[in-house]
């Protein structure tokens, strides 16, 4: 399959670009610092800006499925969207946040006291951004939400998934970068949530 990758060298980026790669998907690694995209089978660097609607949907044209792995704060999904829709691309994947799951009956959990605030302004723009793909009705779209703890560890492809509520253990509630990057590239082989958000944790 031929996928593009949006922020191929973030945390939860580069981890889907090596899953990609290692199952031998054709992969055009985005980024505005190509020089840092590592040298992967498959995978073909390229410098596009996420804010440069022409330019990234020139990019974008051609592939089966976009990945967009980018800060909410520091990108406009409005501008996202469009460039996918621009290109004619039939999916597009989204690297989410779980901050806007819920944690009780229309509480989510960026409105709990527990939440940081530092991460508040990220989360909600996390929020808005599903809120914003949910109002598409022609675009194929999937939100993925890591759980709470999401942080570099093991690929173990051991985990559960969820719908819209934070999924807990005995031990929390976290998801590595790793199998993250599992769960991904399993929609994208075997597309099980058209048009929905779904939550992955162990």
């Amino acid at each position: 399959m031929k996928i593009a990758l949006i922020g191929a060298t973030g945390n939860a980026g580069s981890r889907i670009l090596a899953e990609l790669s290692r199952r031998g998907h054709a992969v055009t690694a985005i980024a505005r610092n190509p020089q840092k995209i590592p040298a992967l089978k498959g995978v073909t660097p390229l410098q596009a800006d996420a804010n440069d609607v022409a330019g990234l949907a020139a990019a974008l044209r051609g592939h089966d499925v976009v990945i967009s792995s980018v800060h909410f704060t520091a990108s406009d999904p409005n501008k996202l969207i469009e460039a996918v829709q621009a290109a004619g691309v039939g999916r597009y994947l989204v690297v989410g946040g779980a901050g806007s799951l819920e944690v009780a009956p229309g509480m989510k959990l960026f409105d709990t006291p527990q939440f940081p605030a530092i991460y508040k302004t990220e989360a909600a723009a996390g929020g808005a951004f599903l809120d914003l793909l949910r109002r598409q009705p022609g675009l194929d779209w999937t939100f993925l939400s890591p759980s709470a703890m999401f942080v570099a560890g093991e690929r173990t492809g051991k985990f559960r998934l969820g719908g819209d509520q934070l999924l807990t253990s005995e031990k929390g509630s976290s998801i590595s970068f790793e199998d993250y990057a599992i769960a991904m590239a399993d929609e994208i082989e075997k597309p099980a949530h058209s048009r929905q958000r779904f939550t992955v944790g162990y």
